[in-house]
């Protein structure tokens, strides 16, 4: 009776954790690919790019803003000038 209760309890249990594993497998790369962001600036006295940490993207949205300045936060353009326009990272 043991050995059959084993035999019926294993294959159930190889399948629970191959469903676990790609549940979690799956919300792991969700969660890193949505905590990345790109470098963010705003302008300081000088009208110079200062860099910022501000999740932002280059994904059409709400304007992305500086919480400390309230300024609005930019990226870089080949040139150096910080004018990219960049979104808030849902």
């Amino acid at each position: 009776m043991k050995n059959s209760f084993l035999k019926n309890m294993v294959p159930a249990a190889v399948i629970a954790l191959g469903i676990s594993g790609a549940f979690v497998t799956t919300s792991m790369q969700s969660v890193s690919n949505s905590s990345s962001f790109r470098p963010a600036y705003i302008l300081n006295e000088d009208d110079e790019c200062e860099p910022v940490e501000v999740p932002c993207n280059d994904t059409s949205g709400t304007i992305c803003l500086h919480s400390a300045s309230g300024q609005q936060a930019f990226d870089v353009n080949a040139q150096g000038n910080c004018n990219v326009t960049l979104y808030k990272q849902n």
